[in-house]
């Protein structure tokens, strides 16, 4: 007898932030990114984009910030037209947050998540009971609040203490404070261990974890490595009225169908299906878009 396994979307799909008021993908080409962050336009690198710009050199050469990249992954330094706030709020649906320069590239959220948030929000607020959340490398939290929102309880786990001080003024900043959400500053890995050995369950999980990170106390995270075990031990928290799993994965080296694989086997003896591509932007006059990450969403 076949062991019963989540039946698997036949081809990828894409999911699409096409960009909402206080956010938007101007233009792109030659290697950067031209967007819009609430009062701010930004120019940030994405070595992707071999095409050509649309916009005359001079709407980019008025942003207001411009990211120059080093040769470290990830790393550089910021440029800026004038003094720039530190931060500043914007919004999404019914959640606020602060968006920052960061010395990362990004500012303080990924907008191109915007397309998982809205599939959280419409399955926790299809749910007949308010469900249980897990938010795994949580970071600043916008997803752990659009769970919120929709009624979820959540508990949101990431290793830095700063991200995890942002996520509770984000929390302040929606009027969400009051909602159900447990902030856990731990490693991720270290902290599924424990919940399986205390027999926890969720009715949702989003694993969104990085290609490489450290704990609070030196654990060390290496995707390749160590995501097949932190799948497994995620596979185990999910309770019999479990609705969702969602993982998402910025590294080169994984694709949404790898990804896909790994679900299938890590639910086995679970129904449901599980869909899998890459989550996109596309530009505000709609005609190209940005392939930024891959994800593998399994839904009962």
């Amino acid at each position: 007898m076949s062991l019963l396994r989540p039946a698997l979307a036949p081809s990828p799909s894409v999911m699409r932030t096409t960009g909402w008021s206080d956010y938007a993908l101007l233009d792109s080409g030659d290697g950067r990114k031209l967007e819009r962050y609430g009062p701010y336009k930004v120019v940030r690198p994405e070595p992707q984009c071999f095409w050509s710009p649309r916009l005359p050199a001079q709407v980019w050469d008025a942003a207001d910030a411009v990211f120059d990249p080093s040769d470290e992954e990830d790393a550089g330094r910021w440029r800026f037209k004038d003094k720039p706030d530190e931060a500043w709020a914007m919004g999404w649906g019914d959640v606020r947050f602060q968006a920052r320069f960061t010395a990362f590239r990004h500012l303080a959220f990924f907008p191109e998540q915007a397309a998982n948030w809205t599939w959280l929000s419409e399955r926790i607020t299809a749910a007949p009971t308010p469900p249980r959340v897990l938010n795994l490398f949580g970071y600043t939290g916008v997803a752990s609040l659009a769970c919120a929102a929709a009624g979820a309880a959540v508990t949101h786990v990431d290793a830095s203490k700063k991200a995890i001080g942002w996520a509770r003024e984000n929390a302040e900043l929606s009027g969400l404070s009051d909602r159900p959400i447990r902030w856990i500053c731990e490693d991720a890995r270290r902290y599924v261990q424990r919940e399986v050995r205390r027999g926890s369950q969720y009715e949702g999980i989003i694993l969104d974890p990085p290609k490489y990170g450290r704990g609070p106390t030196g654990e060390v995270w290496r995707l390749f490595e160590d995501l097949p075990e932190l799948s497994a031990l995620c596979a185990q928290l999910l309770s019999d009225q479990a609705s969702f799993l969602i993982l998402n994965a910025y590294a080169a080296r994984v694709s949404g169908a790898a990804l896909a694989g790994l679900l299938s086997d890590r639910l086995a003896g679970r129904g449901g299906t599980i869909e899998w591509g890459e989550l996109a932007l596309s530009e505000q006059a709609g005609e190209r878009e940005i392939g930024l990450s891959f994800f593998a969403r399994w839904a009962s």
